[in-house]
């Protein structure tokens, strides 16, 4: 991959966080100020296959894992500080704490739409949020990516 094919690839990368972060987070907060669906066009019924009997808690789930964890990845990608604290959830060691939060922000997305699947009934959203998680996860492995996030032996740097 060129270098702009790999600049294009990381813009990418940073929108889909960007909307798949606002869309959770905004859709979790909606869901928390009317646990009945209303604000989004849904119906508490759509639950009746779920544990939930209104949307408070999965609003919550949803503002955190599809919305607060994507953003989060977006401004760890833009700005590249080395945060401690997200360090602590970094499973891959040699690489950025943001490269390894975008695989689990694709696995998170494609994983709550399954549930949601699952448990209640479409949204037309779904499938889309669905294409988004899997995209975040093909552009994170791809191999320039995943060299331009790798960490110097010991270091807590990037490649340049």
């Amino acid at each position: 991959m060129n270098k702009i094919g790999y600049k294009v690839a990381i813009t990418l990368l940073c929108l889909l966080h960007l909307f798949l972060g606002l869309n959770g987070l905004a859709g979790g907060i909606l869901l928390i100020i009317k646990p009945d669906g209303s604000l989004l066009g849904m119906n508490v019924d759509w639950l009746n296959r779920s544990p939930f009997e209104s949307y408070l808690i999965p609003g919550i789930l949803l503002a955190f894992f599809p919305g607060v964890v994507p953003l989060v990845t977006f401004l760890g990608l833009i700005i590249k500080k080395n945060w401690r604290f997200a360090n602590l959830f970094n499973i891959y060691r040699n690489r950025y704490w943001a490269w390894s939060f975008s695989l689990y922000s694709g696995i998170i997305a494609i994983t709550w739409i399954t549930v949601q699947l699952i448990l209640t009934q479409y949204f037309w959203i779904q499938p889309v949020i669905i294409f988004i998680g899997l995209l975040i996860l093909i552009l994170t492995l791809v191999p320039e990516v995943m060299n331009r996030f790798e960490l110097h032996s010991g270091l807590s740097s990037m490649k340049q």
